[in-house]
C-alpha cells in the first residue's frame, strides 16, 4: 500500500475503516522474543512468504552499526521479487544534539534500500526527561528533523509514537505535540504504540478516537501483550479509526509478545467486515502460522 492509496483507509462516519494495512514486524519485533534467532536466509524466506500471502508492509529489522545481520538482510533483500508488500527499515529519531544528516542511524536507514522506514520517537514526557535526559523541545526537534530528513530522501515514513498511550495519560498536550511535529514534517503514518502493553481496551478506543479527530494523517496501532490485551486493543483502535495494524505472526515478540496477526486478521475480516488481506489469504493462515513456528524452531500451538 503506497501513500497514494491511503485515501481508501480513512474511516467512515462509524469510525470503522473499510480496510486496513497489515504491517508485519515478525522479522524485527518478533526476533526480540526469547529463543528466536532468524538467520538472514530465514528472514529472506519469510519476507517472500509474507509478500506472497498479501501483507502490505514487512518490517525487516534495524540496520545500524551494531546489527550486521540486519544490514546484510536489507542488502540481499534488494534482489527479492516482492509483488505488493513494501519493505520497511526500522530505527530511531536522531540523537540529541546531532544534526539529522550527521546521525549514523538515520544514514543507515536512508541507505538501506527499503522504500519505507519506521522511526520511533518518545511521546511520553517522562522518558524524555529520564531516559533521553534531554529537553522536551529538543525531543520535538529530534522527531521533526528526523522525519523531514527521511522524507527528503524520498522515503515513506511511519512515525511510531513510542509509549503513546502512557504518554497521553500523563501529559496529553505533549503526547499530541509529538504527533503534530511528525505530521508537519511529512510523516505518512502516525502509529500509536502501547509499548508497555498495559493499556486497557476502552482507553485505547477513547484515545485513538480523539487522535483521529485531530489529524488528517492516517493512524496505525502497535500493541504489546503484557496484560493479555494486544489483540483486543488492536481491534478497538481499528474501531476508533486506525487503519494500519502492526503485529507479528503467532504473536511472537519481546516480553509477553505482540498483537498476534493470526488472530487480528481473521477477526477484522470475519467479525468486523474490515478487509485486511486480499483474495483467499485467510485460507493460507494455518500454513503461514506453522511455517513461522518451524522457522523459529518453536512448537506450534496446537490449540490455536
Amino acid at each position: 500500500m503506497t501513500s497514494a492509496q491511503q485515501s481508501d483507509c480513512f474511516p467512515e462516519k462509524s469510525g470503522l475503516p473499510d480496510k486496513v494495512a497489515v504491517y508485519d514486524t515478525t522479522l524485527r519485533d518478533g526476533c526480540q522474543a526469547e529463543g528466536i534467532s532468524f538467520s538472514v536466509e530465514d528472514k529472506l524466506h519469510l519476507a517472500q512468504l509474507l509478500d506472497d500471502w498479501g501483507v502490505a508492509y514487512i518490517e525487516g529489522g534495524w540496520p545500524n552499526e551494531t546489527a550486521p545481520r540486519d544490514r546484510e538482510f536489507f542488502d540481499r533483500a534488494r534482489s527479492l521479487n516482492l509483488k505488493d508488500a513494501r519493505l520497511v527499515a526500522f530505527g530511531s529519531t536522531r540523537r540529541a544534539g546531532l544534526r539529522a544528516e550527521d546521525d549514523a542511524n538515520l544514514q543507515y536507514l536512508a541507505a538501506s534500500g527499503a522504500p519505507a522506514v519506521a522511526i520511533f520517537g518518545k511521546s511520553w514526557a517522562l522518558h524524555v526527561d529520564v531516559v533521553l535526559r534531554t529537553t522536551r523541545d529538543e525531543n520535538l526537534r529530534m522527531i521533526e528533523e528526523s522525519v523531514r530528513f527521511l522524507k527528503s530522501r524520498g522515503l515513506e515514513v511511519v512515525f511510531d509514537a513510542e509509549h503513546f498511550f502512557d504518554g497521553y495519560k500523563d501529559d496529553p498536550d505533549y503526547a499530541l505535540r509529538t504527533l503534530e511535529v511528525a505530521a508537519d514534517a511529512g510523516a505518512d503514518w502516525l502509529c500509536l504504540c502501547d509499548t508497555n502493553g498495559g493499556s486497557l481496551p476502552h482507553e485505547v478506543f477513547d484515545i485513538t478516537a480523539l487522535v483521529a479527530t485531530q489529524f488528517s494523517v492516517p493512524l496505525g496501532i502497535h500493541c504489546h501483550n503484557d496484560a493479555g490485551l494486544a489483540v483486543a486493543n488492536t481491534l478497538m483502535a481499528v474501531r476508533a479509526g486506525a487503519c494500519m495494524v502492526q503485529g507479528t505472526i503467532n504473536g511472537y515478540g519481546e516480553r509477553a509478545g505482540n498483537a498476534d496477526l493470526c488472530a487480528v486478521i481473521p477477526t477484522l475480516q470475519l467479525k468486523l467486515g474490515v478487509r485486511a488481506m486480499p483474495g483467499q489469504a485467510l485460507a493460507q493462515l494455518v500454513h503461514v502460522s506453522r511455517f513461522v513456528s518451524e522457522l523459529a524452531n518453536l512448537p506450534h500451538d496446537h490449540r490455536a
